[in-house]
């Protein structure tokens, strides 16, 4: 049996445990009830960690080999 997940709707606000509306107004899946109303606050925070990862490559360096 697989593990329940969660989703948040940004059309509607709401959360669920099932894939309700469109996939392009909804979030997830998450783990946890807690996490699918934080879906937001998740996001900014992968990106913000995507940015800092981001900004500490190397990206001027020309040793290709």
């Amino acid at each position: 049996m697989s593990e329940k997940t969660w989703y948040y709707n940004v059309a509607t606000g709401e959360v669920s445990d099932e894939k309700i509306g469109s996939w392009d107004n909804r979030m997830g899946p998450y783990a946890t009830e807690g996490e699918a109303r934080n879906a937001f606050e998740i996001a900014h925070q992968r990106n913000e960690d995507a940015d800092e990862r981001d900004r500490d490559d190397d990206w001027d360096n020309d040793d290709w080999g």
